[in-house]
Parts: structure tokens; C-alpha cells; sequence
């Protein structure tokens, strides 16, 4: 008889924590799911466990930012920022023509409360930015450069370049850098908008200074410049993804180059940010 009840217990010990297994394993798997599907901003698209930009990002100084313009900044670390809100402000788009983000210096000293990233449609996207100051502009508006991976999930489903049509085509082949979303047909499986042409990207990954580009093969004839490891001073190399406007079919959704330091500046090199 006692030999049975202490079967029974062990039976009834064993059954309860299988159960209570059961409820971890399927309460962490919930916690999954809720992590991945996020809802995002309307600036925004759910890429993976991040919202990644909807748009390539718009530099803009804010004036007053702690003070006067306190509400304004609330709005773009919100995601609902308009145009009309920025200019009401008194804010002022800089990186479409040139380097003018002084004083937020090449290596993002004195950029604080200064120079926000803004995801906004119809803008011409600012470059002539370093990878410090992008980090930056991402920083100040609640934000940060996204990782190489997470940008390759909202760059999925982009059309690859071929011919680039001037109009729909992603932006690939026209010389000149296009106002954000306009070309309509370049957009990724997830929503965002140019993650191929127009303007490379900065993502957030440092590697040693790429010294070759070995292609992918016959795998995709996207750029990928990773090879060796150059010894020349002068800082690490950053990751760029997507491609520009003058790099034809060598722009892609896997286009990668590593061969560019972090205070480069480029008429062809912007970003997106990510929260």
C-alpha cells in the first residue's frame, strides 16, 4: 500500500512538472511571438524585432530642442513628426547639398540635442554624413543605426536592379538622388521604402578596412566588398548596404561594402534609422 501512494505521488510530481513546463515553454514562446510581431510608428516598418524606417532619413536641426522645442522632439522620438511641425519649429533640413552639420563635428562631438533623424516621405534624403553623425541624428530622435541584419530583413523582397525606368524602378542608374518613396515600385517585402539605390546606408557594423571586392559569384551580381583586410591607418572600415543611384546593377538588397572609413563623407552615402 505505501509503495503504491508513493508511486502515485511521483506519478502526480512528475505529471505537475510536466505541466508547469508545458505553461514556461509556452508563455516564453508567446513572449516570442509578441517581441517579433511588433507594432510599429507609422514612420516605421515591423522588420523582424525591430521597427525599421519607413524612409531614408532627413537630417534636420531642431532649435530650442530641451526648451521651446520640447514638444516638437517628443513628436519625432514618436514617430509623428510632419513636415509642417518641423518648419513650425523653425527646424532646418541640412545634408541635401553639402556638409552642414556644424557645429555636430565629423566625429559626433557636439551633436547632442542638435541634429535629428527624421523618416518622412517626399524629402530628398540627407548625406554628406559620417557614420558618427548619423549615429547621432539617430540617437537625438530615440533611435539607432540598425545592425547589418536587421536592415537585411527590410531590405527583403526589394526589387534587384535591372534597368532603371527614371520613374518606378528603384533609383539606380539616374546620377542624381531621388525625393524618399517616390519611386514607387522599390519596396521591400515589409514596407520600406529605397533600401536599394538612392543613397547607401551606414548600418551600425564596424569591420577591419575591406581591401577587394570578390563579388558574389554567381550567387547575385550585387556588390560585396568584404575581402582581405587593409593595414593602412586611418580607422576601421563601417558597413554600407543597399547600393546608390550610380551603381547600377551592382546595387541590391545584398549590395555590402566594407572599404569605407567612418568619417568618409559622400555625396551617395546616407541611412535609416531603427528603434
Amino acid at each position: 500500500m505505501k509503495r503504491t501512494l508513493v508511486r502515485r505521488s511521483l506519478a502526480a510530481g512528475l505529471m505537475m512538472a510536466a505541466m508547469g513546463t508545458m505553461s514556461a515553454t509556452g508563455a516564453q514562446a508567446a513572449v516570442a511571438l509578441r517581441t517579433h510581431v511588433k507594432k510599429c510608428p507609422a514612420d516605421s516598418v515591423a522588420a523582424g524585432t525591430v521597427c525599421l524606417d519607413k524612409y531614408e532619413a532627413s537630417v534636420w536641426r531642431v532649435p530650442d530642442a530641451t526648451t521651446t522645442n520640447a514638444t516638437l522632439v517628443r513628436k519625432i522620438t514618436l514617430g509623428r513628426a510632419t513636415r509642417a511641425d518641423l518648419t513650425a519649429g523653425g527646424a532646418t533640413q541640412l545634408g541635401t547639398e553639402s556638409d552642414d552639420y556644424a557645429p555636430c563635428a565629423d566625429n559626433g562631438q557636439n551633436c547632442a540635442d542638435d541634429i535629428f533623424a527624421v523618416s518622412l516621405p517626399s524629402e530628398i534624403p540627407s548625406s554628406h554624413i559620417t557614420w558618427f553623425q548619423a549615429q547621432e541624428a539617430c540617437a537625438n530622435a530615440g533611435k539607432r543605426l540598425p545592425t547589418s541584419a536587421e536592415w537585411q530583413v527590410g531590405a527583403n523582397g526589394t526589387p534587384d536592379p535591372g534597368p532603371d525606368d527614371g520613374t518606378t524602378d528603384c533609383n539606380s542608374g539616374s546620377d542624381f538622388v531621388s525625393a524618399t518613396g517616390s519611386r514607387s515600385a522599390c519596396v521591400s517585402a515589409r514596407g520600406a521604402y529605397d533600401m536599394v539605390g538612392n543613397l547607401e546606408e551606414w548600418v551600425a557594423d564596424w569591420v577591419p578596412l575591406s581591401a577587394g571586392c570578390s563579388g558574389w559569384g554567381g550567387f547575385s551580381d550585387d556588390r560585396m566588398c568584404l575581402s582581405g583586410a587593409s593595414e593602412a591607418t586611418g580607422g576601421p572600415g563601417v558597413l554600407i548596404r543597399g547600393g546608390s543611384f550610380v551603381d547600377g546593377a551592382n546595387a541590391g538588397p545584398l549590395s555590402i561594402l566594407g572599404a569605407i572609413r567612418t568619417v568618409t563623407i559622400f555625396s551617395f552615402i546616407g541611412f535609416r534609422c531603427a528603434r
